[in-house]
């Protein structure tokens, strides 16, 4: 697993420094949906993201989230690729954002990295090996009482028009825990679950590339992740509860 982690960690540093050089000139703005954006930064660091991999793993297949599928002569080696998570922070200069970047193997998420170019913070995880930032190993936290607890969540961009919409469970939560974030970045919120900075996240409507990195590393850090009802997560599914795993029952009562 360390050259797959040695590549993911080189291509998520060079897509934190394109979006760090472009910040300030991240030139057209497209609209996938009424509220949802796509910056040229985001094709930019995609690009990138598949030569550096393609280079030493010419026969491997991708998910991207502006590229789609791409399949390789290796299907059972699925690059999981979200370029620019948070992209409406990057395009409102909110120092929210980050690269995400998994691998998939034979249908199991082998190997995770975050990269955050803001604080220049690098998430890293493989399976049966822990979790790190920056190096040093991370773990959840030990808070038992949700009352106690800090947690995060978002939206999904159909938020002004869908039935479903996480305002009530964001209501619910506010009245039930310490405080509640709303950062805008999944990956993110997932790595601070996986570094004690939060107890707990969930959120829906969210595809694998939002969450194919960071659930391993919450999993490795010693947290827990399933849907919102307990049951079984996988990276298919959209809808996640993170957790330090000690809360993780009171918040499936909470949604």
């Amino acid at each position: 697993m360390k050259e797959f982690l040695d590549i993911a960690i080189k291509a998520a540093k060079e897509s934190g420094r394109i979006q760090t050089e472009h910040k300030n000139k991240i030139g057209e703005v497209r609209f996938k949906g009424e509220i949802n954006l796509v910056t040229e930064v985001d094709l930019l660091c995609e690009k990138r993201i598949i030569e550096i991999i393609l280079e030493r793993f010419p026969t491997h297949s991708f998910l991207l989230e502006e590229g789609g599928e791409k399949d390789g002569q290796e299907s059972g080696y699925k690059w999981i690729v979200d370029p620019l998570d948070g992209t409406t922070n990057y395009a409102h200069g909110f120092p929210a954002y980050c690269t995400s970047i998994a691998l998939e193997i034979d249908g199991t998420v082998m190997v995770g990295v975050v990269f955050d170019p803001t604080r220049n913070e690098c998430f890293t995880a493989e399976r049966g090996k822990g979790a790190f930032l920056n190096g040093e190993k991370i773990s959840v936290t030990r808070r038992e009482n949700l009352i106690e607890c800090l947690l995060a969540t978002g939206f999904a961009y159909d938020v002004r028009k869908a039935v479903v919409d996480n305002i009530d469970n964001f209501t619910n939560f506010l009245k039930n825990c310490r405080a509640v974030r709303r950062a805008g970045s999944a990956a993110i919120d997932l790595c601070y679950v996986a570094a004690g900075r939060l107890d707990g996240f969930w959120e829906m409507k969210l595809n694998p590339w939002d969450t194919a990195a960071g659930y391993l590393m919450v999993e490795e850090a010693g947290g827990k992740v399933t849907c919102f009802d307990g049951t079984p997560y996988s990276i298919y599914t959209p809808d996640i509860l993170a957790s330090n795993g000690l809360v993780h029952n009171r918040m499936v009562e909470v949604l």
